[in-house]
């Protein structure tokens, strides 16, 4: 299934940052948009198989392409910078409120959208955000490695491609070819056999070297601080077999956030809304059913007291 099939149009939206490209979905009067925000292994169309699970009619979506990946030109922002142009992007086609869904690092930035702007951020959905364990990779390469092993390598792989600059692209086709490239990514999925091959090779053409050490650079210095502002409903999916979420990450989460359930997967790696998108739409359905942000009197709400498991 393609944009069009899904009922999709592209738009380019200018933005402090610079044009930012994104699949839109027919407004249907709501005030509130639904924001998909990809990681950084991919583009919009990581989202495709979750969108063609739901049982609702495709309408108030922006998938976006985050600058440096997909359509979208470079540089890679700063966060905060990254925030604002994302719900500027939002007000642009016509909506003054939104729900967030991001994966990995586009969970990170889903976050950063909810502390930045609390007022119009109604829930937050987060599948496989990138935690503190995957920045400790990059700020302490070594002591990294040993907690998130496949993340320094993916890190350390994406080093050598920038390294080699013009000659990654027909490297990268030649392992597509191959089939290596599939192997390669296998550490992403729980069964990577059964994901479909046009997707695999979809990730594999969306790979941005200099996108993603940009990103991972940038990420350094990034405050998980600011998320105690989120006022929202936050809700996690990740997979039991996700290799870059640290087991101390969602740990972490649940200290900084005030209203925040976490759900497992257990058939699935890192990318979840790929294997499991039925499952996924279901973890993620409290996402769904929030049009207004919590009141100015709003309390934290009690925490769940464990981790769900599907």
């Amino acid at each position: 299934m393609d944009a069009t099939q899904l009922g999709l149009r592209r738009v380019v939206v200018p933005t402090g940052v610079g044009p930012i490209v994104v699949h839109a979905g027919r407004g249907s009067g709501s005030p509130v948009a639904t924001v998909l925000l990809h990681g950084a292994a991919g583009s919009w169309t990581t989202w495709m198989p979750m969108l063609s699970a739901s049982t609702k009619r495709v309408s108030d979506v922006i998938a976006v392409d985050l600058p440096g990946w997909g359509e979208t030109p470079g540089p890679v922002p700063d966060p905060a910078e990254l925030a604002v142009a994302i719900a500027a992007v939002a007000r642009a086609l016509g909506y003054p409120r939104w729900r967030v869904v991001g994966h990995s690092l586009g969970g990170v930035i889903a976050l950063d959208i909810a502390a930045r702007f609390p007022r119009e951020t109604v829930a937050v959905g987060v599948v496989s955000p990138s935690g503190a364990g995957a920045r400790a990779v990059t700020r302490r390469p070594l002591s990294g490695a040993v907690r998130l092993p496949w993340l320094a390598g993916m890190v350390a792989a994406m080093r050598v491609l920038r390294a080699i600059g013009p000659v990654s692209g027909p490297l990268l086709r030649g392992l597509r070819r191959t089939g290596l490239l599939r192997v390669l990514a296998r550490p992403l999925f729980r069964h990577p056999d059964r994901v479909d091959r046009s997707l695999t090779d979809a990730l594999a053409s969306e790979i941005r070297p200099a996108a993603f050490l940009a990103a991972a650079r940038v990420s350094r210095t990034h405050d998980d601080g600011v998320w105690r502002r989120i006022v929202c409903p936050v809700r996690s999916v990740r997979g039991s077999h996700d290799v870059f979420v640290a087991a101390s990450d969602p740990r972490a989460w649940r200290r900084l956030l005030r209203d925040y359930d976490d759900v497992v997967l257990d058939d699935s790696g890192h990318f979840a809304h790929v294997e499991q998108p039925v499952e996924t739409l279901r973890a993620l359905r409290d996402v769904w059913a929030v049009d207004r942000p919590p009141g100015r009197s709003t309390r934290a709400q009690p925490q769940s007291a464990g981790t769900g498991t599907r």
